[in-house]
């Protein structure tokens, strides 16, 4: 977040390109432990550093780099400044989205995220075979037909 600093502007870029609203408020920021097990039974801890952003027909608020950067230090006295993954959360259609946070031409880019199996090789789950055509099969097997003398 030391991006801050140098802001004149505080942008945030939805993953299709759009951007969040200016008018947007920040509905909540903290820090989240999660602990958990995973499919394959190992225990895992992770930490987010997380701020929710909203926005409503209060297209008169802005939220200045200088001001965003005060609510994180505050945060970070009153809750211990650790070094945690930035995530966001936005309202999308049906529900609220989670994403990680990167930072390029000025703006601070929202990223998806997606689910996944963190014990594949643990939960029986086969892994995903290649498909290979009849013709694509052939075409690599064609040296060795009758009477070519590769067998």
């Amino acid at each position: 977040m030391y991006q801050l600093q140098d802001l004149k502007e505080l942008n945030f870029v939805l993953p299709d390109g759009s951007l969040v609203p200016s008018h947007f408020h920040i509905t909540e920021m903290g820090f989240i432990n999660k602990k958990y097990t995973d499919c394959g039974n190992t225990f895992r801890e992770e930490n987010y550093f997380t701020f929710q952003l909203w926005y409503a027909g209060d297209v008169e608020h802005r939220l200045t780099s200088e001001k965003f950067l005060k609510i994180i230090n505050s945060i970070i006295e009153k809750q211990g400044g650790e070094d945690a993954e930035v995530l966001v959360e936005y309202q999308m259609e049906t529900t609220i989205g989670k994403f990680k946070l990167d930072f390029f031409a000025g703006n601070f880019a929202l990223i998806g995220t997606q689910t996944t199996c963190l014990a594949s090789d643990h939960c029986g789950i086969p892994e995903e075979k290649m498909k290979v055509s009849l013709k694509e099969l052939q075409a690599k097997t064609s040296c060795c037909t009758p009477n070519s003398g590769c067998c």
